[in-house]
């Protein structure tokens, strides 16, 4: 059974750096939890390192372009890497071809931006399905009113075309405010099912830790930490990394843990992980 804490305080030095997932840990998609914002200021200021690690299809400049807006300081991290900074990389070096299909939102254009490092690279472009060598999937394209099976017929299409997949968000939804929403994972989830392939790089994957290590120049024997509550994404990304873990209970599993999202129910908490076949180091209600 994993063991439930009541603040990052009880097991922070016995860590040098956190990897912390933003959404529904840090904030709800509209604002900053100001609880968990201190205690992300509380680890550094003990001398811990926090890299704010996300599934969030965007560039890191994008991401923490709306950091003002839902109060997050800067105080409260030292670095931050998305998914969408490993599966741009990956894109860049053509792992799905250099002619794309694009799934996802106008929001999600800055994707396609070049990086400095790429600017000599044989451009990507962005075409329709049918004259593409592989797809890239940022999201739905229209998120507040689609959901996978919308994407069935254009996938179909991509599976007899052969076209691989670059998943730019692992994430299978994500609660926005009350609203919760489809991610790219779950159209690429659905394409691996209807038995194409698909790419990930960001959690569970290695990639996005890897890229985590070398931004903040860890030393080998770091003593890592990750927060999240994705218990498939944040916790079983942790676990295949061999790092302690801490599962934020009142997030995307809130609903199933009791009516208290500050304290899990220890007996749904117990039956619940043991459904879901990942044990986490630590849980705690919020982050605080």
């Amino acid at each position: 059974m994993a063991r439930i804490i009541n603040s990052l305080a009880e097991v922070s030095a016995d860590h040098d750096v956190l990897f912390c997932d933003l959404w529904g840990c840090v904030h709800n998609g509209l604002a900053a939890w100001p609880a968990a914002v201190a205690a992300l200021q509380a680890f550094r200021a003990q001398g811990g390192k926090v890299c704010l690690m996300t599934n969030a299809p965007r560039p890191a400049a994008q991401v923490v372009a709306g950091f003002p807006r839902m109060g997050i300081p800067r105080d409260a991290w030292d670095e931050i890497v998305t998914s969408g900074d490993a599966a741009q990389d990956a894109m860049f070096a053509g792992v799905v071809g250099r002619d794309v299909w694009h799934c996802g939102p106008a929001k999600d254009d800055a994707f396609f931006d070049v990086p400095a490092e790429w600017q000599d690279a044989p451009p990507i472009r962005r075409v329709p399905l049918d004259e593409a060598q592989g797809i890239v999937c940022t999201g739905l394209i229209d998120e507040d009113s689609e959901n996978p099976e919308d994407y069935r017929e254009p996938l179909q299409k991509a599976l007899d075309a052969g076209l691989p997949l670059l998943c730019a968000n692992p994430d299978i939804v994500v609660d926005m405010g009350e609203r919760r929403l489809w991610c790219a994972g779950a159209l690429a989830q659905m394409y691996r099912e209807m038995g194409g392939t698909s790419l990930y790089f960001g959690k569970p994957h290695a990639p996005i830790y890897d890229l985590a290590r070398r931004r903040l120049a860890l030393a080998p024997d770091a003593r890592e930490l990750a927060v999240g509550d994705g218990i498939h994404t944040d916790i079983a990304g942790a676990v295949d990394q061999g790092i302690d873990s801490i599962f934020i209970s009142g997030g995307l599993a809130a609903a199933d843990l009791g009516n208290d999202v500050e304290t899990p129910d220890p007996e749904l908490l117990e039956g619940w992980l043991k459904a879901e076949g990942v044990s986490p180091t630590y849980v705690i209600g919020r982050l605080r």
